[in-house]
């Protein structure tokens, strides 16, 4: 779904996000822009740091700034307590999705029994096994292939060419991006007589409301069982998660992430990309790993803590064990 831009005045926006504006607030704005790169037509925000300084030379129309900002120049701005967030909820109002219309495509291809709720959307070449249950205002993109049985919650966005294999259950105000697979078989191998064979994956996944799962991730069925994606949480393109994990609520995961079996995350942590986690390991509430990390098998991340490295361990030791290979290394040059 691409977006078209709209048009707001500076005072129709501030009323918008419940803020107070002053200067020009009959100006209209178009689009949202960076600060070095916005016209008279154009929305940007301040939050800190050398953006302050950008702010006195910027054309932009309307600024978006912290409440205290200084407006030595006398410029068109609204201000908001958090910036960041509110140029999100701007974005949203000039720059809206276009909604593609209510109705199956004549090239859609649907099992029996299949539930479409009112409103919904099911693009060209999609194919919805028997049994399938589109909630209302769901949207589901071309080429997309809906296994049998799968529950597809309200107002959910599937995006072109995504795999949703058989059971899979998707809750509400879910978006699906392209080239994800969703419901695969987990990696299970038993070794027999020196051959691996499959270990049957027989599971199911469960994706809670208001998650976001980003193009070419894949989140592998439970062998036997759940694998868990809780409500909010969002994840980066080319992630994997693996069989009979369990994400909780409003969880981030940055790209290139893998998630071995077993894995439980809690609620409010926050993995950064290229991290590899162990079977069975257990992110507590909170904790936070740095890029590149690497968790050992049933590793426990104490809740609130922040760690990095290979294996990955409090991120003040880690710093200090790089200033001591630092030392040793300036010493040995200097030999």
């Amino acid at each position: 779904m691409q977006c078209h831009t709209g048009l707001v005045l500076v005072r129709e926006l501030a009323a918008f996000l419940n803020a107070p504006w002053e200067g020009d607030g009959d100006r209209e704005l178009r689009r949202v822009a960076a600060l070095g790169e916005a016209g008279p037509d154009d929305l940007s925000f301040v939050a800190r740091g050398k953006a302050m300084k950008l702010a006195q030379s910027t054309q932009a129309g309307c600024l978006l700034t912290p409440e205290d900002f200084a407006n030595a120049d006398g410029q068109t701005v609204i201000r908001v307590t958090d910036p960041r967030a509110a140029v999100a909820r701007a974005i949203a109002r000039l720059h809206p999705k276009t909604v593609p219309p209510p109705g199956v495509h004549s090239t859609a291809v649907l099992g029996p029994d299949v539930v479409i709720g009112p409103g919904a959307h099911v693009g060209s070449f999609v194919s919805l096994g028997a049994g399938v249950r589109v909630g209302a205002g769901a949207v589901i993109g071309p080429g997309t292939t809906i296994g049998e049985g799968v529950f597809i919650g309200g107002n959910t966005t599937i995006h072109a060419r995504v795999s949703v294999y058989p059971g899979v259950t998707i809750g509400s105000e879910v978006v699906l991006h392209s080239g994800c697979v969703i419901g695969a078989d987990g990696f299970g191998y038993v070794l027999t007589n020196g051959v691996y064979e499959n270990f049957p994956q027989i599971g199911r996944v469960e994706i809670g409301d208001r998650v976001e799962i980003g193009a070419n991730s894949c989140v592998d069925r439970a062998a036997l069982g759940v694998t868990m994606i809780g409500e909010g949480t969002k994840l980066d393109n080319m992630v994997h998660i693996g069989h009979n994990c369990r994400i909780g609520r409003h969880v981030v995961i940055a790209a290139q992430t893998g998630l071995s079996g077993g894995v439980v995350v809690e609620d409010y942590a926050v993995i950064g990309g290229q991290v590899g986690i162990g079977d069975k390991a257990r992110i507590e509430s909170g904790a936070v790993l740095g890029s590149g990390s690497g968790v050992l098998t049933s590793k426990i991340v104490r809740g609130g803590q922040v760690l990095w490295g290979t294996p990955a361990r409090p991120l003040k030791q880690y710093l200090g064990q790089l200033a001591v290979l630092s030392r040793l290394a300036k010493k040995s040059n200097a030999e």
